[in-house]
């Protein structure tokens, strides 16, 4: 499963990199998201509750940053377990681009299911997984917003 979009966000580059490196803010966004820590410089630990059709699991897995070009871009990977309901993986690619006070939020995302998620069909999971991202870089937008005076 691929997908690929974007959000202008209404904070300066650096800002906006600044809030995609809080984990309050990340848990803040990321859909069914439990906790998050920092394990090292580049490593988070989180558990998350999923729910692909029928099939409900708790995850417990890593991201990890790659390719880190502050405060341009970088590479999400992540994988986690989710006992007998299978497994996830995958990355996504993130890129600012100031546009005045502003900043374009680019994503690629790329991801693998295995074990019972995977038995529940390919349009399932990837409907459930774009609605995921959507909805993590939605209410990233909406949680960095200045609140309207």
């Amino acid at each position: 499963m691929e997908m690929q979009g974007e959000q202008l966000i209404p904070l300066t580059q650096q800002a906006t990199w600044d809030a995609l490196n809080d984990t309050t803010v990340l848990k803040d966004c990321i859909p069914g998201c439990d906790a998050i820590d920092w394990q090292s410089d580049n490593e988070f630990l989180l558990t998350m509750t999923a729910k692909v059709g029928p099939v409900s699991a708790k995850f417990k897995g890593r991201m990890l940053l790659a390719e880190v070009d502050a405060p341009r871009a970088y590479t999400l990977q992540f994988e986690g377990q989710g006992g007998v309901a299978g497994f996830a993986k995958g990355e996504a690619r993130v890129q600012l681009t100031p546009e005045g006070e502003f900043t374009r939020l680019s994503y690629g995302v790329k991801a693998n299911i295995g074990g019972k998620l995977a038995q529940v069909g390919a349009r399932l999971i990837d409907g459930v997984a774009r609605k995921m991202a959507e909805q993590f870089f939605s209410a990233f937008n909406r949680r960095v917003s200045p609140a309207e005076q």
